[in-house]
């Protein structure tokens, strides 16, 4: 977050479009959520569908406007945990077939979150998002947004290899993510420990 000279908060950091985005697909959850319970699909798929573009072009824009802020790193990533987690457990609730997905979602948010605490500890500041992150994201809202088309709106009942492939896809992408991700931490962590080693050497001289 932006702070100016006495200290209080810089509303155009906190109201950027791309934050503005990100508070929309939170925002979002509670009505996917009821439309999803009451079995009003088409709506709770087109709450879906506005998440997830919003969540494409936030960093687009982000980037075109100037408006990449820490904030912003911050957001965009809790904005995406949290749809993914009420979507994730609303559909597995229907189709028990995503519960495989939805683990290695949780596990793998988790860990970014540990190590995001860590980094945090540690005095780093975490890093945004990468492309095959947003891949990911991308895949699993493309997926839940054809199940519930195909499936549970449609009743399409030879769709479950299809959904199956999707879901496999998703996951591949997930796991491939989360390594590279965990190649980004150590990177980080060595990089501010080596900084750390310097500086103290300089200091003993």
């Amino acid at each position: 977050m932006e702070w100016n000279k006495e200290k209080k908060v810089d509303f155009k950091y906190i109201f950027t479009v791309p934050n503005i985005l990100s508070y929309i697909r939170i925002i979002l959850i509670a009505p996917f959520i009821a439309l999803f319970l009451n079995e009003e699909y088409i709506g709770a798929a087109i709450c879906i569908i506005i998440s997830g573009l919003s969540d494409c072009v936030d960093g687009f824009l982000a980037r075109k406007l100037n408006q990449i802020t820490q904030l912003g790193k911050m957001l965009d990533p809790v904005a995406d945990k949290l749809t993914l987690l009420a979507v994730g457990v609303c559909l597995s609730i229907v189709e028990p077939m995503v519960i495989p997905v939805i683990i290695i979602l949780v596990a793998k948010d988790l860990l970014m979150i540990t190590g995001a605490s860590i980094m945090l500890k540690k005095g780093i500041m975490p890093f945004a998002s990468e492309w095959y992150g947003k891949v990911g994201t991308v895949c699993f809202y493309v997926s839940v947004s054809a199940i519930v088309l195909f499936e549970l709106v449609l009743g399409f009942e030879n769709f479950g290899i299809v959904s199956l492939i999707l879901l496999s896809l998703t996951a591949v992408i997930m796991i491939y993510s989360l390594i590279r991700y965990y190649f980004i931490f150590r990177s980080m962590l060595k990089k501010a420990k080596a900084e750390q080693t310097d500086s103290e050497n300089a200091v003993k001289e």
